[in-house]
């Protein structure tokens, strides 16, 4: 009889156990992670009691694979954009809330007497949340709809990226001993080269590739194909220094900017579920319980500092990123726990011999605990906000309402052209300049060497340097073009040129820092292959940027390469837009005011189905004004009492936290996960009127305005002496120097004063 491999056997035992423990487990609705590690400590050789695996080190590579696709699927779920997106709540809340937590972890590794190295892993593992048990918390409770869940969720992407950057951090550390110098700013530098040049090499070949070759690619050929690229891009981190996770989160954020983005999504989850369960099972056949035993003091001190360090620092996060007191303590407990990049780090940490073996025991244990906690501290929050509104003074109105909220004053840009201007051209220098090294770096590394050898020797020796120089000028010369013209006839650029002699200086200084960076570039070039004629180099530098500025056939590839480029980053965004149920600067505006939209769609099991809106009257029972519904490939805006609800309708609603809350309970018996990929020709849009004095509008009800009918809008808002009213009498009177907010189609929304002066006129 054949014997099989003994690391058929170890999955085999692997598997099973997981299965039977994670049945378990979801029948005693725990997270599915804890059954992993639970049925990893069955299997590993801690535990006697049980058939234990044959060859650990083989199970150790099934772990990194899973890693591997871990990170991957983070990076299709994170995107670059969507950092961008979170804004600059996220930012600050994460900064205050991980400096303050790796500096607490390093202080009580300090004081456990661990070492240097395990105290900084220790801060580093303290500081990060759990995205999946958040995540799960929060499906549970019906809370993913909640402002302090899209708070939180921000926080969440943020970190990641954080984690992203800790990893390789550590990893010099690790190497080198030592906090400070030189190494750590190289470091970030590298990474941050390699990430500009990955993301924008990628996001200028893949799109267009997945494209072309889209009639080919059914589900298992897209699989096979972004299985290849991941652990391509993984390869090529670790042969220039960097972490194979690295590798694999890069290559996802970049795929997740495709328009295939949520289609590979989901044909990874399988494959990421499969050795995402095999490495939290590694973690679990870690668990000494010895060690346990030996080290329960620091465990349960671990454990009440992440559970306090992260509910004060994220409260105090989130409160300074000028959030009320109410979603900033929601937002903190939400955050009370450690997961799963814990034990990434911690593994990290162990491969590169850095820390000792007790404290991975130590943080997988004090994970466990924090997760168990996690959905108690969340119904805590509301209690512990309660006795704060209580202890805080009346006069700290500020505090308890958040600076950023706003309910009447309008956004105004008070950026300085000037600024405007700075930032644009730093940008464009930073990516071009970033493009141009990489071009120099590889031509001169890789494609030198093959040149050399292929020149017969017969030739002159001056052939092979001349003919790579050429190469690569005309390789990164569309960049230094784009470098120096781009900007130069921005509006901001001719409103500072009429300004003022002393702005055309500054504007003419900008231009030639520029030109000299990309002469610069070009010496970088010549210079490795030509180093005895410095001089005469300069001069030809000097000749060639010249000649690319005036150089029509470079002026059309640069413009080719940036308009693909962009096609290519935007492509999925503007299709997004496209097949939105609503407009998204809608929801933008109305945040605000501390009113968000919503879509809530109706189940076939829902008992609203066949009933009107009147019979429902979700704006008296729920508090929320319904704008739209969605009814397959049909929008009805602004929908009249007597619009029936049928299944899979999506109702568009605006209103707060608890009336959608309410709406979302009057409609739905549970939460409907069915993404919508509906086409919709139509947008709400959002906009002002004032009521001036004196006009037709003046003195009249809302109820005699029957906006609805007359104007096929809606008032969903009215500011009044710098106070903000979303719910308001029918009887109410308008007042000179009132502004509506209007909700409704666009040509309806700018028709709303003509119709009045029409209805009203005598």
């Amino acid at each position: 009889m054949e014997n099989l491999p003994h690391f058929v056997n170890d999955l085999v035992l692997i598997l099973i156990t997981a299965g039977v423990v994670t049945i378990v487990f979801k029948w005693l609705k725990q997270p599915v992670v804890l059954g992993y590690i639970v049925a990893g400590f069955l299997a590993g050789p801690n535990f006697v009691f049980f058939p234990s695996i044959g060859d650990a080190e083989n199970i150790e590579a099934w772990g990194e694979i899973g890693v591997i696709f871990l990170l991957f699927a983070l990076g299709l779920e994170f995107s670059f954009k969507k950092l961008a997106s979170v804004g600059s709540t996220a930012f600050i809340a994460v900064f205050i809330d991980m400096g303050a937590m790796i500096s607490l972890g390093y202080l009580v590794g300090g004081l456990l007497g661990w070492t240097s190295m395990d105290s900084v892993f220790l801060g580093a593992m303290m500081s990060m949340a759990s995205t999946t048990i958040i995540f799960k918390a929060f499906g549970e409770m019906g809370l993913e709809k909640k402002k302090f869940a899209h708070i939180v969720f921000g926080m969440l992407v943020m970190e990641d990226l954080v984690a992203i950057l800790m990893m390789v951090l550590l990893s010099t550390f690790a190497v080198s001993r030592d906090f400070e110098g030189a190494d750590l700013l190289y470091s970030v530098l590298k990474l941050l080269f390699f990430i500009l040049i990955w993301f924008i090499t990628g996001i200028y070949l893949l799109p267009t590739m997945l494209k072309k070759c889209s009639r080919y690619l059914n589900n298992e050929t897209l699989l096979v194909v972004v299985t290849g690229l991941c652990l391509g891009m993984v390869l090529f981190a670790v042969s220039v220094g960097f972490s194979a996770a690295l590798g694999a989160f890069v290559m996802g954020s970049i795929l997740a900017e495709t328009v295939e983005g949520k289609r590979i999504e989901h044909l990874i989850e399988p494959v990421k579920n499969l050795f995402g369960a095999v490495f939290f099972v590694t973690v679990g056949m870690k668990l000494d319980l010895g060690i346990v035993a030996e080290y329960a003091g620091a465990i349960v001190l671990l454990i009440l500092v992440v559970l306090a360090g992260q509910i004060v620092f994220a409260t105090l996060g989130v409160s300074a990123s000028g959030q009320s007191l109410k979603v900033a303590v929601q937002s903190g407990f939400s955050l009370a726990q450690i997961g799963e990049f814990s034990f990434i780090i911690a593994s990290l940490g162990i491969s590169l011999g850095v820390i000792d073996k007790f404290i991975y025991p130590v943080i997988v244990v004090v994970s466990v605990a924090t997760t168990f906690t996690t959905p108690y501290c969340i119904k805590a929050s509301a209690p512990a906000y309660a006795l704060l509104e209580k202890i805080v003074p009346g006069s700290w109105e500020r505090l308890l309402k958040g600076y950023a909220a706003s309910g009447y004053s309008t956004t105004v840009n008070s950026q300085s052209d000037w600024r405007s201007q700075l930032r644009k051209v730093l940008r464009i220098t930073v990516v071009y300049t970033a493009i141009c090294l990489a071009i120099i770096f590889v031509s001169l590394q890789f494609v030198r060497p093959i040149v050399l050898r292929a020149i017969p020797s017969d030739w002159p020796s001056a052939c092979g340097p001349l003919l790579i120089a050429v190469v690569t000028v005309l390789a990164i010369a569309p960049f230094m073009r784009a470098m120096m013209m781009r900007k130069n006839k921005s509006p901001e650029f001719k409103r500072l040129w009429a300004d003022s002699r002393l702005n055309r200086t500054g504007l003419v200084a900008l231009i030639a820092m520029r030109i000299i960076i990309c002469v610069i570039l070009v010496l970088s070039v010549l210079t490795p292959l030509f180093p005895y004629a410095t001089a005469m180099l300069f001069l030809v530098s000097l000749l060639v940027v010249t000649g690319v500025i005036y150089s029509q056939t470079i002026k059309r590839q640069s413009r080719r390469i940036e308009q693909r480029f962009m096609e290519n980053l935007h492509r999925r965004e503007r299709l997004a837009e496209q097949t939105a149920p609503f407009n998204k600067k809608l929801e933008t505006d109305l945040l605000a005011k501390d009113v968000r939209v919503e879509e809530v769609e109706v189940s076939q099991t829902s008992p609203s189905i066949g009933k009107t809106l009147r019979e429902l009257n979700f704006k008296q029972v729920a508090g929320v004004n319904v704008v739209s519904i969605i009814r397959g490939s049909k929008k009805i805006n602004i929908p009249d009492g007597n619009e029936r609800l049928y299944p899979f309708d999506k109702l568009v609603v605006v209103g707060s936290d608890e009336e959608i809350q309410r709406c979302l309970d009057r409609v739905e018996k549970y939460r409907q996960e069915q993404e919508a990929e509906l086409e919709a020709a139509y947008h709400v849009v959002l906009s002002q009127y004032i009521v001036e004095e004196g006009t037709c509008l003046e003195g009249k009800t809302v109820r005699e305005l029957n906006t609805r009918e007359n104007a096929e809008c809606m008032i969903i808002g009215i500011d009044r002496d710098q106070a903000s009213m979303t719910s308001f009498p029918a009887d109410m009177r308008l007042e000179g120097g009132d502004v509506l907010w209007l909700a409704g189609e666009k040509e309806a929304v700018e028709a709303f004063g003509e119709v009045y002066e029409k209805l009203f006129a005598p």
